[in-house]
């Protein structure tokens, strides 16, 4: 075995080997999944992307909502809510809270069930009836017409979506909050109210727009660290994305898998970094110029 894979080659004829690999599309084998990296990699990154879009989108508008609110009542009842709300939500462990939501609604309750479909769904899902598109079990059980299995699917989202939604809009809210603050002092802000302009358009049409700047820089980030795999998350609760496959490799010692992941989330944050770069412009077209 140490000869067929070249372990007692020096250590940067290895490394050329495995980025020579790379440039042909080549992980290497994951013992962990059976299969080609690359293979497991993009079979598991739907599952990954279906859980990070239902999560982020929320957690985004919810930022944005609560962040600006408490900026605008500074001090004031709604603003003294919303930092309880965020410091509860900051302060929460990701596993503590993700085992508080099983324990309720799952033991209890048995409302949202851990892993990504029941049984029966799996079996529909399975048969050459059902047509994998894309991989997302909601798109796919959608375009197949089949709305047991998405309500199926939904169910099994519910409880990592609002986990990751509430623990990740702690620290984006207080971002917008910070920045709304900042904004309503700017002398632009003064001048459009001194000119009767109502607060509602003061406030949420110029102040707003321009507090979003900061805030996508950390939504981009933390959209980055989503993306890269909730790996607590999907292990709290059984959900096979990335980030349960990134925990097993590690836990297994599958090198190839463990450096493969690692390579994908590094062309996510590049990737996420760039369009951040692309958005600024859009919020503000003063970027353009400069």
């Amino acid at each position: 075995m140490i000869e067929q894979y070249g372990l007692n080659d020096p250590f940067y004829i290895q490394y050329g080997r495995w980025i020579g690999g790379i440039l042909t599309g080549n992980l290497g084998w994951s013992e962990t999944a059976r299969q080609p990296v690359s293979t497991a990699l993009m079979s598991l990154f739907p599952a990954t992307l279906e859980l990070v879009v239902l999560a982020f989108v929320p957690c985004l508008l919810l930022a944005v909502f609560l962040g600006s609110r408490a900026g605008i009542y500074l001090n004031r009842w709604p603003d003294h809510v919303i930092r309880i709300f965020t410091i509860l939500g900051w302060s929460f462990p990701v596993y503590v809270f993700g085992l508080l939501m099983l324990l309720i609604f799952y033991s209890a309750l048995d409302w949202f069930p851990p892993g990504r479909l029941s049984q029966w769904a799996q079996t529909v899902v399975s048969t050459s009836d059902f047509v994998r598109y894309t991989g997302a079990n909601t798109i796919d059980a959608l375009l197949n017409g089949n709305l047991a299995v998405f309500g199926d699917a939904l169910r099994h989202l519910a409880a990592p979506v609002i986990t990751l939604t509430y623990v990740n809009v702690a620290s984006m809210t207080r971002v917008m909050r910070t920045s709304m603050l900042e904004t309503l002092r700017q002398d632009y802000v003064r001048t459009a109210r001194a000119k009767g302009l109502p607060r509602r358009v003061v406030e949420l049409r110029h102040a707003r727009r321009n507090a979003l700047l900061p805030l996508a820089t950390i939504a981009g980030m933390e959209l980055a660290v989503m993306m890269g795999g909730v790996v607590i998350t999907e292990t709290i609760f059984d959900y096979a994305g990335l980030g349960q496959f990134a925990a097993k490799t590690a836990a297994n010692l599958d090198f190839p898998a463990v450096l493969g992941f690692g390579l994908y989330f590094a062309v996510v944050l590049v990737v996420m970094n760039l369009i951040v770069d692309l958005i600024y412009p859009l919020l503000d077209p003063r970027v353009k110029t400069q």
